[in-house]
């Protein structure tokens, strides 16, 4: 039997090269099982995307606390690095077509967020110690987590990406680059 973790990696591939879009018998070819066995795992395809974001998210949390533990890197630069952490195996994906969730699979679309509005205590963390540090201002944590939430909502609830010809990653470094530079002294 195929595990779910298995199908979960096949999962990305496609979605890296067909978008949302592809179908459950696109998927069953791709991993070379059948849709039976693919539902057997997870019933319905939103169920396999719910669990994809869970799946990418833990990814995201365990890059991060490789960041928090690796003592080679100054305040400023792990702060930026956790802002726009992305593991190594996700770099390529892309994630420009994300605004479609919102429409389509407004349950998924509802967890990303969730994601992205929850485990925010490490990047705290840093932001208070390059307080004490001298090399951040005085700014509001609470308000940088706002502004990188708000940034990067709008990534799925428009096509922003899409129109201006830039990856997920372009575009979350992008706005890391600007909030860094603003709350840096």
């Amino acid at each position: 039997m195929i595990s779910k973790e298995v199908v979960l990696e096949g999962t990305l591939d496609i979605y890296n090269r067909k978008g949302i879009k592809f179908t459950m018998d696109e998927l069953s070819k791709e991993l070379k099982v059948s849709k039976k066995t693919i539902y057997y795992l997870f019933d319905t395809k939103e169920k396999l995307f719910l669990a994809l974001v869970d799946y990418v998210f833990k990814a995201i949390k365990e890059s991060e606390q490789k960041i928090m533990e690796d003592d080679s890197l100054d305040t400023i630069t792990k702060v930026k690095k956790i802002m726009s952490v992305m593991p190594e195996r996700y770099q390529e994906i892309d994630f420009s077509t994300l605004h479609i969730l919102m429409k389509r699979y407004p349950n998924i679309y509802k967890k990303v967020v969730f994601n992205l509005e929850t485990g925010w205590d490490a990047t705290f963390e840093l932001l208070e110690k390059g307080k004490k540090e001298g090399v951040i201002r005085d700014v509001n944590s609470e308000l940088v987590k706002h502004m990188t939430e708000a940034s990067l909502e709008q990534f799925f609830q428009k096509d922003i990406l899409v129109r201006n010809n830039i990856t997920y990653n372009q575009g979350l470094e992008e706005i890391v680059d600007i909030i860094i530079k603003g709350i840096s002294k």
